[in-house]
């Protein structure tokens, strides 16, 4: 087994309870790690035989596109599209992070950590 890893992909997106989040937005932090075998791309130097980040990055931004209320939705939902688009994965965990967050204080960050094995 091996991990890929995409670190702090930054997107802007409009996810949150408050009417004000929908409309006006946020910026957002999202770290993926997804498990595979990476033994036959480590030999044969094909992008067919891994997982490619390119398409895990594409996931995470259009699931990040879809508004929702809750980073628990929006979490789930890339780990879904992941298990169904990509067979190779094994394992994935995400983190969704809200960054200064309208929560009445000064908090750099707030985050939503899911993790998933294959189905």
């Amino acid at each position: 087994m091996g991990k890929i890893k995409l670190n702090n992909i930054r997107v802007h997106a409009q996810h949150g309870c408050l009417k004000e989040e929908s409309i006006i937005g946020s910026d957002y932090r999202v770290d993926l790690e997804v498990a595979a075998d990476l033994s036959k791309p480590s030999q044969s130097d094909q992008l067919k035989e891994t997982v490619d980040y390119v398409h895990l990055n594409n996931i995470v931004k259009e699931e990040m596109r879809v508004k929702s209320k809750l980073l628990e939705h929006v979490a789930k939902r890339i780990l879904d599209r992941i298990f169904l688009e990509i067979p190779r994965v094994e394992n994935a965990e995400i983190s969704v992070s809200k960054i200064n967050p309208p929560i009445g204080g000064d908090v750099e960050s707030v985050a939503v950590v899911l993790s998933k094995p294959k189905p």
